[in-house]
């Protein structure tokens, strides 16, 4: 609990569901209509997306916050994942033909949803979602009115530069399975279970929650990832660094990252933000780890209001109708 807010049950102002993608595949989401006073339109609405083996039931109380700000707001799993099934017959493999395919259902997803969504239109990415969403930008697949990346997956924490671990990967890829672990727990290589809040977040309670959602729908739990996940990753880190690829994205672009995220790597972070046009970083210390909107209430509640503040200038509400 936090300010009253049960973070261990769906809300009852929101409602799950499934978007079906366009082969078929039905992808989770859930669903918060927009808060409208009388005379007033809708505030927007805002779509978020998760990162590698995450679910949208740990964004609940953030998802909550911008529905009671006025948002209509989405979230959905990425296919293979959380809800929506499964690349491998390993339930615990975070497995990916190709990063495309989840950048095309964000497209296709983003383009469904507009169609019922009030503007402004905003989207929120966390980690692998946060590059997925700029993947999606500097390929123009997704026009957002603004977007807010969280502690977005733009460089691996390794002792050696991409290319390196790129090659290392496709060797993995061709020398056994590639849909094999690439490492055996955890979030990253050599990252111990009892070890994993030290990478997520400092707030214990919160971190909690997650084993709990875990315990109670089995289906969300995701172990590590694959090697053809990792080579693919690697793949799309290089179109997303493409000569000329970031500084063609004209979206105004919140970046929020901590200095010493020990998933992802801050240099990339900031190399990716000095080269797009309309960015802005915004920077945490060691009081913060990788899950920014799951830290304790100092650090996330600044996350918070650096994204409202962000968000209410570069897509502020639409006008009323004149009557």
């Amino acid at each position: 609990m936090a300010g009253g807010f049960d973070r261990r049950a769906i809300p009852a102002a929101a409602s799950e569901g499934f978007w079906t993608a366009r082969d078929g595949h039905r992808v989770r989401r859930i669903d918060w209509p927009g808060r409208t006073s009388e005379g007033h339109p809708p505030r927007g609405s805002l779509l978020l997306m998760p990162g590698r083996g995450d679910h949208y039931e740990k964004y609940l109380e953030t998802l909550e916050h911008w529905h009671r700000e006025g948002w209509r707001v989405t979230a959905a799993d990425w296919r293979w994942q959380a809800g929506s099934g499964r690349h491998t017959d390993d339930p615990m493999a975070g497995d990916v033909s190709d990063f495309s395919v989840w950048v095309n259902d964000l497209a296709d997803f983003w383009e469904d949803w507009s169609g019922e969504a009030p503007g402004p239109r905003v989207i929120v990415g966390h980690s692998m979602g946060g590059h997925l969403v700029l993947r999606a930008l500097v390929e123009q697949r997704i026009d957002p009115a603004a977007a807010v990346l969280s502690a977005p997956m733009l460089g691996f924490i390794a002792p050696f530069p991409p290319a390196v671990g790129h090659a290392v990967a496709r060797l993995m890829c061709r020398i056994g399975d590639p849909a094999r672990p690439a490492w055996k727990w955890s979030e990253k290589p050599g990252a111990t279970p009892a070890r994993r809040a030290q990478l997520l977040t400092h707030d214990a309670e919160r971190y909690a929650d997650e084993q709990w959602w875990r315990e109670n729908r089995p289906e969300v739990a995701m172990g590590a990832g694959t090697w053809r996940w990792v080579e693919r990753a690697y793949a799309s880190m290089r179109v997303i660094f493409a000569p000329g690829a970031l500084e063609a994205v004209d979206t105004p672009i919140l970046i929020l990252a901590a200095r010493h995220d020990g998933l992802v790597q801050f240099k990339a972070i900031e190399r990716a933000a000095r080269r797009l046009p309309r960015a802005q970083l915004m920077t945490w210390g060691r009081e913060a780890y990788h899950e920014l909107f799951r830290e304790e209430d100092a650090v996330r509640s600044r996350a918070i209001a650096i994204a409202d503040d962000f968000l209410d200038r570069m897509a502020p509400p639409e006008a009323a109708p004149a009557s």
